[in-house]
């Protein structure tokens, strides 16, 4: 499965309802989420500063991804941005792909 990293900023609205719900509650519903789309959470944290939580998942593929981020982001209470990750491994063999080239005015 690929990785994902998962950045959430709560609006007014989405921090109230995280008052009532807690911040497992949150949890929790973010699980259920991502295991109805053959997916898991590996780490969450909430923050402070710019972004108000910070999540790693596992998901299928970037369509699943892709159809989180348009759901949750549809819902207009937490706007958030996915990063696919790379593990070193994944870095190892892009360093061996041959990739033509040429840089601006080169």
């Amino acid at each position: 499965m690929k990785k994902y990293l998962i950045k959430g900023s709560y609006n007014a609205e989405g921090i109230k309802g995280l008052m009532q719900e807690g911040g497992s509650g949150r949890k929790n519903a973010v699980e259920k989420m991502l295991a109805d789309m053959g997916g898991k959470v590996e780490s969450f944290y909430y923050a402070f500063g710019e972004d108000d939580v910070y999540v790693v998942v596992e998901l299928p593929d970037d369509i699943s991804a892709a159809a989180v981020g348009l759901r949750v982001n549809t819902a207009g209470l937490v706007k958030i941005t996915t990063t696919v990750l790379l593990s070193p491994a994944d870095v190892d063999e892009a360093t061996k792909k041959n990739v033509s080239y040429r840089a601006p005015g080169g």
